[in-house]
């Protein structure tokens, strides 16, 4: 150190010691000088104090550390090393970021926050899980990973201690280091280990926690769990040790305290009723549990937690009759604190009453004599060595010995409880180690100190014995290790005090001894400790009190009061209550008291000898035993295990005594820090070199302090040396390890100073320079504006002047135009009122030459109607006679014609005519009828309508006549008459003309005005107007753009969550799948597994790899596809669609079980055929009559299930159409409407197939009938056989445009019939007529008329049926109407505007229908081709198959080659592969290929080698061959992928293939969706027999798995690089600070000897996987989504490490970071991958980048960090804020205030409430259909895969 340097100078910040906040902080005003009595200091509160110091006085005050070391993760990072500095770093970790871990060494100090916090959750443990410990922030699975990782790296067991006072969390601690071993270390099979071990805590902390003033949940026992773990260090068992239970809390509880849980929980649940019969009430009742006066903790409910421990329990395997022996006892010992005891008036004795209701429930519960146990209760035995003597007890000595055998049934359920569940974790494999986590109580001291401090202090002197020489240890392996001079370190060691306590004659063999003294008191205990240990410095005697000592210990000056210490010590109870106990009914409560002494021997072949005289029973041993004798041996057992064991410390800190949350007490924190060790541990490190740099990051740190000179040498070391040398002058002050550099305390802070002072010179220089320049700049920007001003005002000022001459000549020319104006406006007015006068005598010369003219016309048109007149009568007259004369005529000739049919009726063969043709010539006739009375109807209109009008005119002809003539008569008078008023209105005609011209001019003036008003207006309306449309289209667009963004978002959110589920399913499976692998490898290598062993004949029946079964291909069709058209439709819509396809698939096989009976009796009829066969059997014919019935409901049903399904179609594809403005749900409805036709089609096939089985049946019978039945009738010889072919089914498959065909056509049908029944008729009208035959023909007749009522009545219940569908039609066309009237009204109520747009979205609704209507014909029409192709296929097949089976008769079979008859010819793209030869193709194409044996061929060859054998299978119709070849295929990928778990080319590789087989097996399927960008060539190869849905469906699944595999890999391989890469790697040089590290991050736990791995390495990794995807021929969608994936998976891990590591959160690290995120998104573009979506995945590390560098200090800031940081949650950023860490003291920490405006500004972000991301999360992959342009004739096979044995085809 430089010789002038002065610590205590101005400015110098200390520490000086405070009564109330322990140490206060304070500023030297001046500078000391060695000698001066006093230090001017300055507070905080700027108030003066003159600290004394020297000699005489106080000590010169701690120094403080600088701000950039305040807040540091290890506080042996800190350059002074003291309390205060260890306070106040602990005090503001915990207040202001809310830290509650912070390291001190080895030791992990941990603040109880009285708070829910969220770190904690399974991402965390993920997180610190593989990481070193100082690479990350504080926390207890830190703790917990580095003894897992020593456990396994050294091969050495582990240990946790977690020690504090009560309250401090050493429960939930030790709880988390469980969790953490049960998450990373889990059980390998499935015995759940873990959860069990994690299961004891409920059960535990029932029985052995309780309510104290310090704690709600206050442990009262110590326990050391032991975790065993397997030689692959999964956990496979565990074991408990219990230490020091509490046993006096069962009879006894302080004021606010309860008793253990167990006891509350059973009585809030007492109400149940399996708990009736324990006879418990309220905890109020039992004097054991109301001695607190407080039942309740606030916040607990004890039904609740009674649930949880009997969920424990059974999942621990405690059946439930232990459960509720358990009970019993618990609820017993409530029972015997409520006995009631009742003194003798002797007061030397006592009785208890047999009516005691809680005796009588004791006895009862523990099943055991109530009389002994009265008895014995009040009675106690004395015995001797000649006799035994009974004794009374006085009621204080009864309640005792009722309070200790209280105690004692506790202590051994609680034993009891702890076997049991060691038994349960214990596993029968072997342990290879164990980690164990102690949970043991700290050191205590209250005002009145018993036997239990004592002991508690006692067990933390010897641990912390332990600790110091761990800790001593471990400094000295460090410098040993850095070949560093080891000098004696001086160290408290408190062995003296653990001598005084333990050794021979110490305080607890005092105590033994005592307690065997008959009438041994706690006062003669006393006396003999102030006799023996007086002179001990550890031990005094208190000045006041005779019963009490004081111990010394390392922490604090305890005071323990000797009452009851004996007591307590000696623990006694009763043999006699005890022997009562062990002779209960109950099995379980006897067992609680037998000891194993206690088992009888087995028995022996001598002879017993018995004395004569009995001899006393001695005790047994472990009631000999005292209880500081046995706390003392296990304490030593656990020493030993321990000092066998690596040791890792958790020191739990109450921050304050009312339990607020983040409240920090100095006082209690000091105390614990003292108490637990942790100042000892800052004081032996400080002894030596607490500061300790590596030398390259000392070199990064200062070489600001180096020469220009000194930078040029390459060695580093040396560099160092000689700037250290050159600045601290003291050699003793530093020493030169062989990788580290140790320094003296404060040091540092000398080297931070001159780093500082070196910074501040720079940037004076800087400052000076910038500010030259600033000004510069300043003066040059004046300049140039007052320029600018002094122009712009000239300016002004010309333009000023010109104004003013422009306005005095527009002056002038105003008063020239309004001159002008003026007198033309006088002008026009003079000449517009002689127009007027003009117009107004020119209008009325016309007038009155027209009005002469109309009178003339008007009687033209009186002689033109009565001319018409008079003709049209005389026309009427002469018609009406004819039609008259020829309706008589008419008359006459149809009576005759009457007459002459009914002789002709009288006759059969005329009736038997009639009957054949009545009901078409009763139509005929009725339509006649019809037409003939319509006519009739509307000719009687008309005539009525003529004779009206007529005679309409003629009155009116008469009238005008009338009028003519008076006017006639009398023309002379009325004539002057009328001259008169022609001149009166000519008169009033001139002065209407005058007023006209006045209001005329008034309106033109009015109108002028308002045209211009008008004009005005619109072009304003039209500028709105304009601007209205404008934001109408803005407003649209936005609209529809966003609600088609929303909808898209939602569906697609929508579709990746079902992607997602679907995808997490098939990993689940896959797992499963390699779980069973892994069961079945374990019992193949397992030597002697019982059963039965397979041979090899059944080993390969039995044991396939297969998990499919074998799969028909006329059952579902592809599940992908419809799984993809169930989620874009939807579930209900999909499952209609469904059940009508599983209905069509149900029926397909009813038809063709039908087909097969058919077939069959076909056959048995062709046996038994003959020229004269018998006729046949009633039977055969009712078989027949039963087989068509059946087949005519069968095909009803179908026509109904065709509607339905039509119907469906129709109703999916308009809500497809509706929902979908994009053609994805489209094209997953056209899929399955595909599936639905192919499904139809072969339903006609199958109907096709049965109309020609029943036709061949029916001609065979009739070919078959018998000599009588061709006597029959003619009629009914002459009927055609396709006629009794017809069947009802037939009929309803014809087209609608049979079936609507014209009347004239149905009139034609029944005309050969008429002509036969005629000439029938005229045959029997040449014979006679005898008697029987004329009554046949009257029967006739009746037949006939019953037969013509019935038809009448049918046709008048048809016209009936029309004329309400006619109505109906009307009703319908009225609704419409008043829709349209309704519809109209509304559009006339709109505006223009509006109006327009309203027609506009009608019409396209209208043409949108029009759409679906033609799409929906067309969809018609293509069915109809498709379904005529296919039956073309079908009867070319079975023509195909009628010639092979005459060849098959005419000559003996042939071999498979006449099947496949083909010419030599083109290569047609199959490849012949033999039955034979399909496993030597798994072996040679899938299981020996590598990917780089077909790296110069076509990409995916292996796939298409595949799908060639598989077209050529399905060419010749071998269904066997198909399924096997795609089975093994399938499992042999399997295999391959199971062998190269950890290859990422094998997996890309066969993800590549199986890909392509899927897409190979879609193009060529022949579904019209997926052959839209065939060629020709390729659908000619499209498979023809087999429809191979379902394997696509399972190579889909199998695509999923080895993606999910292929991810894996990858992510494996690059997670090692992703924290190095992105966060420690300096991609810009010199960018990166270092500053001071703690003792973490030089711990045993690091690798120094590695090197990190750089960006540069990450970018060339994932160069190297898209690389290798491309050359296997990976679509580059799946490529893009494993990019996804993988930036993700850098975006998680790189945030989480951000979150968690304070080291990373600078404003350098901020730029590097920022820099590297650049850098990959480059890679991106450079690989066209940046469509992706995967530079979305690294949005939350670019805003935290951000975060890292922005402003942040006021209320703007908060306001841009939010909007900034969009993809962070506020959790996540007050999380970065909090961490942020200046590395120079020229930047500025985060303020509290700050962070909290962040916190409490209302966020419009989804926050979640986990803090780190989901590593584990993976998107769901798509694979979307890639057709191949590959012809596949073209395609070439190397010859280096040896497949020569297959043939080109």
């Amino acid at each position: 150190m430089a010789a002038d340097y002065n610590p205590y100078c101005k400015y110098t910040r200390v520490w000086i010691p405070d009564p109330s906040e322990v140490w206060k902080a304070a500023e030297i005003i001046r500078d000391f000088k060695e000698g001066e009595p006093e230090l001017l200091l300055r507070l905080e509160d700027d108030t003066t104090l003159a600290y004394p110091v020297g000699p005489k006085g106080k000590p010169l005050p701690f120094l403080r550390n600088p701000d950039i070391l305040v807040g540091e993760n290890d506080l042996t990072a800190l350059s002074y090393l003291h309390e205060p500095a260890v306070l106040h770093n602990l005090r503001v970790r915990f207040l202001e970021p809310n830290h509650i871990y912070t390291y001190c060494g080895i030791v992990l100090v941990a603040i109880n926050p009285y708070d829910q916090l969220h770190i904690y959750g399974e991402e965390v443990i993920r997180a610190y899980s593989g990481q070193n410990m100082g690479d990350m922030d504080p926390h207890i699975f830190a703790v917990a990973e580095e003894a897992y990782k020593q456990m396994g790296r050294d091969e050495r067991n582990q240990s946790i201690i977690v020690s504090g006072e009560s309250g401090a969390g050493k429960t939930v601690s030790a709880k988390y280091a469980m969790r953490f071993f049960a998450t990373v270390g889990g059980s390998a099979n499935d015995t759940n280990v873990e959860e069990k071990v994690l299961a004891s805590s409920p059960i535990m902390e029932a029985i052995g926690n309780a309510k104290t003033t310090r704690n709600d949940n206050s442990s009262r026992f110590g326990k050391y769990i032991q975790i065993g773990f397997s030689r692959h260090f999964h956990i496979i068992g565990a074991n408990m040790r219990t230490y020091l239970l509490e046993k006096s809390r069962v009879v006894f509880q302080a004021e606010d305290e309860r008793n253990y849980h167990i006891f509350y929980q059973l009585c809030a649940s007492c109400s149940l009723p399996e708990f009736r019969e324990l006879g418990l009430t309220s905890a109020e009742d039992f004097t054991f549990t109301s001695l607190g006066e407080n039942i309740f903790i606030e916040g607990v409910n004890d039904a609740e937690d009674f649930k949880k421990t009997r969920e424990a329990l059974t999942m621990l395997g405690i059946k439930e009759s232990s459960q509720s022996s358990i009970f019993k006892v618990v609820a017993s010992i409530l029972h015997l604190g409520n006995i009631e005891i009742c003194a003798e008036r002797d007061g030397e004795s006592c009785h208890v009453s047999r009516d005691d209701l809680h005796l009588q429930h004791f006895s009862r519960l523990l099943g055991v004599e109530l009389q002994q146990m009265e008895h014995w209760l009040c009675h106690r035995k004395l015995v001797t060595s000649s006799e035994t003597y009974l004794k009374k007890m006085s009621k204080k000595q009864a309640e005792n010995a009722r309070n200790a055998l209280a105690k004692h049934i506790y202590a051994r359920m609680f034993d009891w409880i702890v076997e049991h569940i060691n038994k349960v974790l214990q596993s029968s494999s072997k342990q290879h180690s164990f980690i164990g986590v102690l949970d043991i109580y700290g050191f205590e001291t209250f005002e009145v100190n018993s036997f239990e401090q004592f002991c508690i202090n006692y067990a933390n002197e010897k641990l912390q014995q332990q600790f110091n020489s761990h800790v001593f240890k471990l400094e000295q392996e460090e410098y040993m290790k850095e070949l560093i001079p080891w000098t004696l370190i001086d160290f408290c060691d408190n062995q003296p005090c653990i001598d005084l306590i333990e050794a021979r004659l110490g305080i607890l063999d005092l105590l033994d001894e005592e307690c065997k003294v008959p009438k041994g008191t706690d006062q003669n205990w006393a006396q003999k400790l102030y006799q023996k240990h007086s002179s001990s410095a550890h031990f005094q005697k208190p000045r006041m009190s005779n019963t009490s000592f004081i111990i010394n210990h390392f922490a604090d000056k305890v005071e323990y009061e000797c009452e009851g210490f004996l007591e307590k010590n000696r623990d006694t109870v009763y043999e006699e209550q005890i022997n009562i106990l062990k002779a209960s009914q109950f099995q379980l409560v006897a067992d609680l008291f037998n000891e194993k002494e206690d088992v009888a021997p087995p028995k022996s072949s001598r002879v017993n000898v018995r004395p004569a005289k009995p001899t006393p029973r001695p005790a047994n041993k472990e009631h000999r035993k005292t209880v500081g004798h046995q706390f003392r041996s296990s304490l030593r057992m656990l020493m030993e295990t321990l000092n066998a064991t690596t040791p890792h410390y958790v020191r739990c800190i109450k921050p304050n005594d009312y339990k607020e949350a983040f409240s920090f007490d100095s006082k209690r924190a000091v105390q614990q820090l003292r108490a637990c060790g942790v100042l000892e541990t800052i004081r032996i490190s400080a002894a030596g070199y607490p500061s300790r740099w590596t030398y390259p990051d000392f070199f990064s740190r200062y070489r600001v302090l180096l020469k220009k000179s000194d930078m040029t040498l390459a060695d580093k070391k040396l560099v160092c040396k000689n700037l250290l040398e050159t600045l601290i002058k003291e050699p003793d002050m530093f020493q030169f390890g062989k990788t580290k550099i140790f320094f003296r305390a404060g040091q540092v802070a000398y080297l931070e100073k001159l780093r500082a002072d070196r910074f501040r010179s720079a940037c004076i220089r800087i400052q000076k320079t910038v500010r030259g320049w600033l000004q510069r700049v300043r003066f040059l920007k004046i300049r140039k504006t007052a320029i600018t001003l002094q122009r712009y005002g000239r300016g002004f000022m010309a333009r000023r002047h010109a104004d003013f001459l422009r306005q005095t000549r527009a002056a002038l020319i105003c008063q020239k135009q309004l001159r002008m104006v003026r007198d033309r406006r006088a002008f026009l007015r003079v000449r517009r009122a002689a127009v007027t006068i003009q117009a107004f005598t020119r209008g009325m010369f016309t007038r009155r030459i027209f009005k002469e003219f109309l009178l003339h016309h008007k009687a033209m048109i009186i002689q033109r109607c009565v001319r018409g007149w008079l003709q049209r009568r005389k026309f009427q007259r002469s018609r009406a006679a004819a039609i008259t004369l020829q309706c008589a005529f008419r008359c006459v000739r149809a009576k005759r014609r009457v007459q002459q049919l009914k002789v002709e009726a009288r006759s059969a063969q005329h009736l038997k005519k009639l009957n054949s043709g009545m009901e078409n010539k009763i139509v005929q006739l009725q339509r006649k009828m019809d037409d003939k009375s319509k006519e009739q109807r509307f000719q009687n209109e008309q005539l009525l309508q003529v004779n009206s009008s007529l005679g309409g005119e003629v009155k009116l002809l008469q009238k005008k006549l009338q009028e003519v003539s008076s006017l006639q008569q009398g023309g002379g008078g009325q004539l002057a008459s009328l001259h008169d008023e022609l001149q009166r209105l000519r008169e009033e005609l001139q002065e209407a003309h005058a007023l006209r011209g006045k209001l005329q001019e008034e309106h033109a003036n009015e109108k002028q005005g308002l045209t211009q008003r008008v004009e005005e207006l619109q072009k304003e309306n039209s500028l709105l107007k304009s601007e209205k449309e404008e934001m109408n289209q803005k407003i649209l667009k936005l609209t529809r753009s966003s609600a088609e963004e929303g909808s898209r978002a939602s569906l697609q959110e929508e579709l990746d969550e079902e992607r997602l589920r679907y995808q997490n399913l098939l990993k689940e499976v896959s797992r499963l799948e390699q779980k069973y692998e892994n069961l079945k490898e374990e019992q193949s290598f397992s030597k002697f597994a019982p059963g039965h062993r397979r041979n090899a004949s059944t080993l390969s029946s039995q044991e396939s790899d297969s998990n499919y079964t074998s799969i028909s291909t006329s059952e579902l069709g592809d599940t992908e596809d419809t799984l993809q058209h169930v989620e874009d439709v939807g579930v209900e819509a999909a499952a209609l669609d469904l059940s009508v396809f599983l209905k069509l698939q149900r029926r397909v096989r009813d038809l063709e079980t039908e087909r097969g009976r058919l077939q069959q009796q076909l056959e048995r009829g062709g046996e038994h055929r003959s020229s004269e066969a018998p006729p046949l059997s009633e039977q055969d014919a009712a078989d027949l009559t039963y087989t068509s019935l059946k087949l005519q409901d069968v095909e009803v049903e179908n026509l109904k299930l065709r509607k339905d399904l039509l119907s469906l179609q129709k109703a999916v594809s308009e809500r497809v159409g509706l929902s979908d403005p994009t053609n994805e749900l489209q094209e997953s409805h056209t899929l399955l409407m595909s599936q639905l036709r192919s499904a139809n089609e072969e339903l006609e096939a199958r109907k096709e197939e049965v109309l020609i089985l029943r036709t061949q049946i029916i001609s065979s019978a009739r070919k078959e009938q018998s000599p009588a039945q061709k006597e029959q009738s003619p009629a009914q010889k002459e009927q055609s056989p396709t006629q009794k072919e017809q069947s009802p089914a037939h009929q309803k498959e014809q087209s609608p445009a049979q079936k609507e065909q014209s009347p004239t056509q149905k009139e034609q049908s029944p005309a050969p019939l008429k002509e036969q029944s005629w000439d029938g008729a005229i045959v029997s009208e040449q014979g006679s007529t005898p008697p029987e035959e004329q009554e046949y023909v009257c029967a006739g007749e009746c037949e006939s008329k019953r037969l013509l009522e019935a038809q009448l009545q049918a046709q008048t219940r048809r016209h009936g049926d029309e004329l309400t569908a006619l109505h109906t039609q009307i009703e319908l066309l009225k609704a419409d109407i008043e829709k349209k009237q309704e519809l109209l009204n509304f559009t006339s109520s709109l505006s223009p505007e509006d109006r327009v747009e309203y027609s506009v979205q009608q019409e396209i609704t209208r043409l949108t229908n029009d759409n679906l209507d033609l799409k929906e014909l067309l969809e018609k029409l293509e069915k109809n081709e498709r379904k005529l192709k296919k039956q073309l296929r079908i009867y070319m097949k079975k023509v195909q198959e009628l010639e092979v089976s005459q060849a098959e008769r005419t000559r003996p079979p042939l071999s498979r080659q006449v099947t496949v008859q083909r010419k030599e010819k083109d290569f047609e793209g199959m490849l012949e592969l033999h039955q034979d030869d399909e496993t030597l193709l798994q072996k040679k194409l899938i299981a020996e290929i590598s990917p780089g044996s077909v790296s110069s061929s076509v990409p995916c060859l292996p796939a298409y080698i595949l799908f060639m054998c598989l077209r050529y299978a399905d060419y010749i119709n071998d269904d066997q061959k198909v399924e096997s070849l795609l089975t093994q295929s399938i499992n042999s990928i399997k295999r391959v992928l199971k062998k190269n778990t950890d290859d990422f080319e094998m997996t890309s590789f066969w993800l590549a293939n199986t890909s392509r087989l899927l897409h190979c097996l879609k193009q060529y399927s022949g579904d019209q969706a997926f052959m839209t960008q065939n060629s020709v060539k390729q659908n000619e190869h499209c498979l023809k027999n087999f429809d191979l849905a379902e394997y696509r469906q399972v190579l889909s699944d199998l695509s999923i798995q080895i993606y999910q595999q292929l991810i894996r890999v990858a992510e494996a391989s690059i997670q090692p690089m992703i924290v190095s890469a992105m966060l420690e790697s300096e991609s810009i040089p010199s960018l990166a600070g270092v500053k001071p590290m703690g003792y973490r991050n030089r711990s045993s736990s690091m690798d120094l000897e590695g090197g990190g791995f750089t960006l540069q390495a990450l970018i060339r990794q994932l160069s190297l996987f898209s690389c290798v995807m491309s050359e296997h021929g990976l679509d580059p969608e799946i490529r893009g989504q494993v990019v996804r994936q993988l930036f993700h998976c850098i975006n998680a891990v790189t945030l989480n490490n951000l979150l968690l590591r304070k080291d990373v959160c600078s404003w350098s690290n901020g730029m590097q970071l920022r820099y590297n995120t650049s850098q990959l998104e480059e890679w991106l573009r450079a690989n066209s991958l940046f469509q992706s979506k995967a530079s979305v995945c690294l949005e939350p590390i670019i805003q935290a980048a951000q975060l890292l560098q922005v402003k942040k200090k006021t209320t703007q800031d908060a306001e841009a960090i939010c909007s900034l940081c969009s993809a962070l949650s506020t959790q996540q950023i007050v999380k970065i804020l909090n961490l942020y860490t200046p590395l120079n003291e020229f930047e500025e920490r985060v303020t509290v205030s700050f962070i909290r405006s962040i916190q409490n500004r209302p966020q419009q972000r989804p926050d979640a409430g986990q803090l780190l991301v989901d590593t584990k999360f993976s998107f769901p992959v798509l694979f979307p259909y890639a057709p191949s342009a590959l012809s596949l004739e073209t395609l070439l096979i190397p010859a280096s895969l040896g497949l020569d044995f297959l043939s080109r085809v």
